[in-house]
Formats: C-alpha cells, sequence, structure tokens
C-alpha cells in the first residue's frame, strides 16, 4: 500500500462573500508526481495558498508526513517540508543565482544572528558547506554556468530553473510547482518534464499546478481537478481525461 505524505480534508477558504475552496480534500502518496488542474478561478493556487502556509484556511485538516500543519506560518511549513515555486517569479532579482539557491538552504543552517555577527569556526564551516551544496543544485538543474549572473540577468527558462533549485535547497519531503511550464518553448517543456521525473526518482515528492494539459497526462501519476473552488474528479490521468464532469469544465456542458 502506498505511503501518504499529505492529507487534507475539508478545505474551506472565504474571501468575503467568495467561497475559494469548498471542502477540498485529497492526499499525495510518498514519491508520485501529482497533477492539480482545472480552468482560470478554479482555486488551484488559493489550495497552492493554503498548502504552503500563505494563506489561512477557515476550516479542515491538514497533515503532512505526521505533523498537523494546520493554520501553520509558512516558515513551520517549510520546515516540515514542503518547498514551492510562485506562478510569477520571485527571485532575489540583484543577488546571484548561487546567492539565490543559498538564501533557500539558510532554513537548514544552525548558525543564528549571533554566528553571523562573530563569524566564528563553526558559522564560516557552514557556510562553506552551503554554498557548495548551493553549487551543487545549480548544476542538478543545469544552470551552472550563469551561477555568478544576478538573477534578473538571466533568461526566462533559466529564472524557473533557479527557483526550483532555491526550493531544493530547503530539503523538501514535497515540491509544489505552480505553474513552472508557463511562457517556455517546447524544447525548454521537454527538458522541464525531464527534471521533474530526475527530482520524483531522486525522492522528492511532486505537487504540480499546470495549463498544460498534455504535459501533466503525460507526466502526472495522479491528477486531481478543481472547478470553482471544488474537487470535481481525481485519479490516474486517462480515467480524469475522460471523466464528463471534466469535459463540460473545460469545454462546456454541449461536449460532456
Amino acid at each position: 500500500m502506498a505511503e501518504v505524505l499529505l492529507k487534507i480534508e475539508g478545505i474551506h477558504k472565504r474571501f468575503g462573500g467568495l467561497h475559494a475552496l469548498n471542502d477540498v480534500g485529497l492526499s499525495i502518496n510518498k514519491g508520485e508526481i501529482y497533477g492539480l488542474i482545472g480552468p482560470n478561478g478554479a482555486g488551484k493556487t488559493t489550495l497552492f495558498n493554503v498548502l504552503t502556509g500563505l494563506y489561512v484556511p477557515d476550516e479542515g485538516k491538514f497533515e503532512f508526513a505526521g505533523h498537523n500543519l494546520f493554520q501553520q506560518k509558512p516558515h513551520v511549513v517549510v520546515e516540515a517540508g514542503i518547498a514551492r515555486t510562485f506562478q510569477n517569479i520571485r527571485l532575489f532579482a540583484e543577488m546571484t543565482a548561487l546567492e539565490n539557491v543559498m538564501v533557500g538552504r539558510h532554513i537548514r543552517s544552525k548558525a543564528g544572528a549571533l554566528g553571523a555577527v562573530l563569524r566564528d569556526k563553526g558559522t564560516m564551516a557552514e557556510e562553506r558547506d552551503i554554498e557548495a551544496k548551493a553549487w551543487a543544485l545549480l548544476e542538478y538543474v543545469g544552470i551552472a554556468d550563469v551561477a555568478n549572473e544576478r538573477a534578473r540577468n538571466l533568461s526566462y527558462g533559466h529564472q524557473r530553473r533557479l527557483e526550483i533549485a532555491r526550493a531544493l535547497a530547503t530539503e523538501p519531503k514535497l515540491l509544489a510547482l505552480d505553474e513552472p511550464a508557463a511562457g517556455m518553448n517546447p524544447k525548454e517543456t521537454e527538458e522541464l518534464k525531464a527534471l521533474m521525473s530526475k527530482v520524483r526518482a531522486d525522492g522528492v515528492t511532486v505537487l504540480l499546478i499546470e495549463h498544460d494539459v498534455k504535459l501533466m497526462m503525460g507526466l502526472c501519476d495522479r491528477i486531481a481537478v478543481l472547478d470553482y473552488g471544488k474537487k470535481i474528479a481525481e485519479g490516474v490521468p486517462e480515467e480524469v481525461r475522460r471523466n464528463p464532469k471534466v469535459i463540460e469544465a473545460y469545454l462546456g456542458a454541449a461536449h460532456a
């Protein structure tokens, strides 16, 4: 039997009179690539923001790797092992690619503010280790050659890969990616697909939001579909593809 890594039940999120998430539940198994799709405004990014602590859910249950993360702060969620990227790239534009990844790595560092001020031997050794791991992650995602370039000067595809490297620097159990292929050309998309498969093969579970349905159907082990804040389908890609509710949500009732 598959080991459940993340499980949510009865998640509700309201913004005034808007019920953005309505009784959403899903479970993600350890070691799978799990997709989340749905039309614009379906609640996908809202759910991501709930899962990563940016939004506080109004009701429900949220368990991850044995931790109760319901209504927890973002740093608690990251420490528990969930890392994410964003639909709109959020890098430190004036920092180099290497420095961006090093920032992500500091969530796992031991030196506090005092160590940073005193620069003792232990702190300096840890800094060298952080830099080495950051270099290794840039190599892992295929952009080590631009390690010393400022993030704002990188190509769009390289910026996407840099965000993934920074997220991986936190040593996540679950990597949540919000539309990582948006704006990519077909070659970049295929390379991203290969990278996601490599991440999963190396023991990191992947949660993926994407509008590229073809990519999702060819990459994900299971897929959930949201529409108007509700989960309308969940299963292996072929089951989801043929589900009448999914066809209606994307194409209208005449095609269901």
